[in-house]
C-alpha cells in the first residue's frame, strides 16, 4: 500500500485552490532552504518555441499570480505578444508541485510603484542600467553603467523605469500534485473557463 503523505495534509478536500495553494506556500517557507517563492515561469516565443526560466513570484490573491521584469526583456516581450504564461513551483523538501496557466495581464501602475519603491536600493538602480536579455560586450560595460546611475541618483527616490512593470497570471487551471510512494501520486486540478466562472475540481490519474 502506498505511504501517507509526508505532511498528513489531505489536500485533496480543498475546494479552492487559491487558500490551498497559500497553506501550500506556508508550509514551503517552513521547509524550503531558499526561495520557497521561486517559481519556473513558461512562455513561447514569435516562433512557438518554448521557453523557460526562474522567477520570484511577489503577489498573489484571487485575482493572480504576479511578478516583475524588464518588459523589453526576452521573457517580457514573449509575454506582451502572446498573453499567455504557465507556472511550475517544485517544493523539494515537501515533494509537492503546483501547476499554474492562463492568460497574462499588466498589474496597475500604483501596484507596480509600490513593489518598486520597496526593492533595495542597488536592485533599482539595476533595474536602470540592465538591458535585460540583450547582448553584453563585457562586464565592464554594466558595471559602468551602474556607477553613472549611482553619480545620477546619489540619495533619495529612485524612480521606477518606465520599461520594468508587472505581470499578473490569472489562471483558469491550478493543479496540485504530492509525491506517493511507488509513484502512484496525489493530483488535483482545478479549471474554469475564465475568471468568471465558478473552479471546478478533478482528480487525476498520477
Amino acid at each position: 500500500m502506498p505511504e501517507p503523505s509526508l505532511t498528513g495534509d489531505d489536500f485533496t478536500q480543498a475546494d479552492e485552490p487559491v487558500a490551498l495553494f497559500e497553506r501550500w506556500l506556508k508550509d514551503a517557507e517552513e521547509s524550503e532552504p531558499n526561495d520557497p517563492s521561486a517559481v519556473a515561469l513558461s512562455t513561447v516565443d514569435a516562433d512557438g518555441l518554448p521557453d523557460v526560466r526562474m522567477v520570484l513570484l511577489k503577489a498573489y490573491d484571487q485575482r493572480g499570480f504576479v511578478f516583475y521584469t524588464n518588459f523589453e526583456s526576452a521573457k517580457g516581450l514573449q509575454l506582451l505578444s502572446t498573453g499567455k504564461a504557465a507556472m511550475c513551483f517544485h517544493w523539494k523538501s515537501r515533494r509537492r508541485q503546483v501547476r499554474l496557466r492562463g492568460r497574462v495581464e499588466e498589474v496597475t501602475k500604483a501596484e507596480a510603484d509600490a513593489y518598486f519603491a520597496s526593492r533595495a536600493r542597488g536592485s533599482r538602480i539595476g533595474a536602470w542600467a540592465s538591458a535585460q536579455s540583450r547582448p553584453l560586450e563585457k562586464r565592464s560595460v554594466l558595471e559602468d553603467a551602474v556607477a553613472e546611475l549611482e553619480k545620477q541618483y546619489p540619495e533619495g527616490e529612485v524612480p521606477r523605469p518606465p520599461h520594468w512593470s508587472g505581470f499578473r497570471i490569472v489562471p483558469v487551471q491550478i493543479e496540485f500534485w504530492q509525491d506517493g510512494a511507488y509513484r502512484l501520486h496525489d493530483r488535483i486540478v482545478f479549471s474554469r473557463g475564465d475568471e468568471n466562472e465558478e473552479w471546478t475540481k478533478q482528480r487525476l490519474y498520477p
